[in-house]
């Protein structure tokens, strides 16, 4: 028998008066699973996770947090559900072994505060008070305090924004260690980075929609990313050039990256690196493959310039 999504957002409206911010939306996140949902500033991405958690009344569609009406089932879905929020949400004055143990009677069988001051990296920090603390602290606290429920499904808003580098690695590793343990996770963040490196799958929204859908390591017919070749190099290169060169279109955007269309070959790759040093002109970060960033920039200027 199939396991169930855990997560479901279906033809999904979200209006403000005449303003609509969510038009049409769907996706689905399984158990285990990381979605990211990326999109420009007002793509619509909060207002569904605010749906999502039973704090936004959808004006069309429907959605549904392991099998529950988010505002029906309010009460029966907070204790199976983990919310981070970017900021705000602590006593200024506690300091997280006292958040951490304040929250974690409100649950019957919460998770260990120490053992999370231990895996978010607080311990050094467990006494000073939440507005003493870094950006960075105060991220994995929220992070911890979303955990302290052992939840079934996290929602996690922008979880690395303002972290340093030993903080993001931790906050990966506490994420794939909830999608080993079959939690989903759905997070919204604009670093494409992270998401590249946290999620099993992103959906990019635009106005509202899901503009594209899909994959980021390459596997399956639904990756985003596709078999090409990327590189940095001097802007305003002469693309038509090379382009007769390589055989196929060379395209520039942001200045100094360029995309090669087609298959990224080792004839091509050597024919691009013999014409860039024959004009003495450096070659920087040279890809095979598309990114997630590549793939983003792309759908959302295709999009926004269609609009």
């Amino acid at each position: 028998m199939p396991v169930p999504d855990a997560v479901i957002c279906r033809d999904l409206v979200v209006r403000y008066g005449a303003l609509t911010a969510v038009d049409g939306l769907s996706f689905q996140v399984e158990p285990g699973e990381v979605l990211a949902l990326l999109g420009p500033n007002g793509a619509g991405k909060t207002s569904t996770v605010e749906s999502l958690e039973g704090y936004r009344r959808p004006a069309a569609g429907s959605v549904r947090v392991l099998g529950l009406d988010p505002l029906a089932d309010h009460r029966a879905l907070v204790p199976r559900v983990g919310v981070m929020l970017q900021r705000g949400g602590v006593y200024p004055m506690l300091g997280p072994r006292r958040v951490l143990h304040l929250f974690a009677s409100y649950y019957q069988h919460p998770e260990d505060p120490e053992a999370l001051l231990e895996q978010l990296s607080l311990r050094a920090a467990a006494s000073t008070p939440w507005r003493h603390l870094s950006g960075g602290e105060q991220q994995r606290l929220s992070l911890a305090l979303a955990l302290v429920g052992r939840p079934e499904v996290v929602f996690l808003d922008e979880p690395t924004a303002g972290v340093d580098p030993e903080g993001r690695l931790a906050i990966r590793q506490v994420v794939a260690d909830l999608a080993a343990q079959d939690v989903a996770v759905l997070l919204t963040t604009h670093e494409l980075t992270e998401a590249e490196k946290m999620a099993d799958r992103v959906v990019i929204v635009v106005g509202g929609r899901a503009a594209a859908a899909g994959r980021v390591d390459g596997s399956g017919p639904d990756t985003l990313g596709a078999a090409g070749l990327s590189f940095g190099a001097p802007p305003g290169l002469d693309t038509d050039g090379l382009g007769e060169v390589l055989g196929t279109a060379v395209t520039e955007g942001p200045p100094g990256r360029y995309r090669v269309a087609g298959q990224a070959t080792p004839e091509r790759t050597a024919a691009l690196t013999s014409w860039l040093a024959e004009r003495h002109l450096a070659l920087t970060d040279l890809r095979t493959g598309r990114s997630l960033e590549d793939a983003y920039l792309s759908v959302v200027g295709a999009e926004e310039a269609g609009r």
